[in-house]
């Protein structure tokens, strides 16, 4: 032992390559990346692989999301001829199925990072005080010239001290640990997650109310996409509650929820309600970084002032050899971008690629709301803003889509084009209606390739669909 003792602190350390805190969707991408270059890698993570997409984002929300469409589809049989009585719907089937699909990822991921020979290392990482920046994990040091941070984020809690009572409700995590559909829930934001949730709990029978601190859900997209969307959560039977705060909780001895909230409309008295029997209180208030515990503070990390990583175009923090990626660095929190700028990020380090960064313009996101929005580039107030309001010109329509020809049943697309300039550079687009989600795509390449609205006209329709519209705007 007096030997091993004599060694500098350096030595002490399990040294790698490329070290990755997080096991989630960047981190994974670039460590995978990195070993396909030649470097040895490792990766900590402390809970399941996959990150926040896998088991509490994207991937269990989709399963969710088709679940609601399908009952959808089922109001509407009748209306395409079909008798179906008696459709029951059991919440606990499309459980155990949707769980156990996420599990059978987390092992594909495992057998991944197997396969591509890099260490998986489970435990909490914090940063010691070792003059390399070097991690502990389960009281073991591993260090490495280049360290990525990809620790993701987690949903804000709203404490008891803020609002009383706040901690009888669940955030978007305890969404996918419900056992039984609720009866009567109450969803607090006008985020997309609020937003997709809430759309979700309400097609499936609950009865739902959003509260929103505004009039509008979704308010930093384009104007058209937030005033549709909060109309269409309203035509499905949702209540949306608006200019209206928690302002406390109770649970009665039958276990059920009291929410007392407080609308202030503009130029009305402020109101006091209650909303009684309330079985789900979510809390979609927004996300928090997950920087707690990494001790950052021992390398001098910037933050900002919610706790985010500062990062340069390439990924780089203040701390030279430290990087990070995705959530945790509070930009366009979305997985296929925290994927995108993690494998940049190991071309630039393991393959002497210099340049490789992300762009981060032209971003295409989706939001599984019923019917799903779809939208990439500049809303029509940041284009103006950009371009100036006599450089902009925008093409919009509003359409029921055909599938509606024969439902009860109604929900509308609408559909934007912002173009800038003489040539008219398409540098945004948004839409809400069936079929959006998976026509943006496509449409996105065109915009990220510098598409003009003349290249839109020039392109033949396919008829007969929504899609079709996008090319024949006048």
């Amino acid at each position: 032992m007096p030997a091993l003792r004599s060694l500098p602190p350096r030595a002490m350390a399990a040294a790698f390559d490329y070290l990755v805190l997080g096991g989630g969707s960047g981190g994974l991408a670039s460590a995978r990346r990195a070993a396909e270059l030649g470097a040895r890698v490792a990766v900590v993570e402390h809970q399941r692989l996959g990150g926040t997409c896998v088991n509490v984002g994207c991937v269990p929300k989709k399963v969710m999301w088709n679940t609601a469409v399908h009952f959808e589809f089922i109001h509407d049989h009748a209306d395409y001829g079909f008798e179906t009585p008696d459709v029951k719907f059991n919440w606990r089937v499309i459980k155990e199925k949707r769980d156990a699909y996420v599990s059978r990822l987390n092992g594909i991921y495992q057998n991944n990072l197997n396969k591509a020979h890099i260490e998986t290392i489970h435990g909490h990482a914090a940063f010691t005080s070792d003059p390399e920046p070097t991690v502990e994990v389960n009281g073991k040091k591993y260090t490495a010239p280049h360290i990525l941070i990809a620790t993701g984020g987690r949903p804000s809690i709203t404490h008891d001290s803020q609002i009383p009572g706040a901690s009888l409700g669940i955030t978007s995590d305890g969404f996918f640990e419900l056992e039984e559909l609720p009866r009567r829930s109450v969803i607090v934001g006008a985020g997309y997650i609020a937003v997709e949730i809430a759309g979700i709990l309400s097609t499936l029978g609950s009865k739902t109310s959003l509260l929103i601190r505004y009039d509008k859900v979704l308010r930093t997209f384009d104007s058209m996409i937030s005033a549709n969307c909060t109309q269409e959560l309203e035509n499905a039977g949702i209540e949306v509650w608006k200019h209206s705060l928690v302002k406390s909780v109770t649970k009665s001895p039958l276990g059920l929820l009291e929410v007392t909230v407080m609308s202030t409309a503009p130029g009305h008295k402020p109101t006091v309600s209650t909303i009684p029997d309330v079985d789900c209180l979510l809390w979609a208030t927004g996300r928090d970084p997950n920087t707690e515990g990494l001790n950052l503070d021992k390398l001098g990390l910037k933050l900002d002032a919610k706790g985010h990583i500062v990062v340069d175009e390439f990924q780089n923090t203040s701390r030279k050899g430290i990087y990070a990626v995705g959530d945790v660095c509070g930009k366009a929190l979305l997985t296929p971008v925290a994927i995108a700028a993690g494998r940049k990020l190991a071309h630039r380090l393991f393959e002497g690629k210099q340049d490789s960064k992300l762009d981060y313009s032209n971003i295409p996101t989706v939001v599984f709301s019923h019917p799903p929005i779809g939208t990439v580039g500049l809303t029509e107030e940041e284009a103006i803003s950009a371009y100036g309001r006599e450089n902009v010109k925008i093409y919009t329509t509003s359409f029921t889509p055909m599938y509606h020809a024969v439902t009860q049943r109604k929900t509308k697309c609408v559909m934007k084009l912002v173009c800038a300039g003489k040539e008219e550079k398409v540098v945004g687009l948004h839409m809400q209606g069936l079929g959006c989600d998976e026509m943006l795509q496509g449409f996105a390449v065109a915009i990220k390739m510098g598409a003009t609205k003349a290249s839109f006209d020039e392109t033949v329709a396919i008829h007969p669909t929504s899609a079709e519209e996008l090319v024949t705007l006048r």
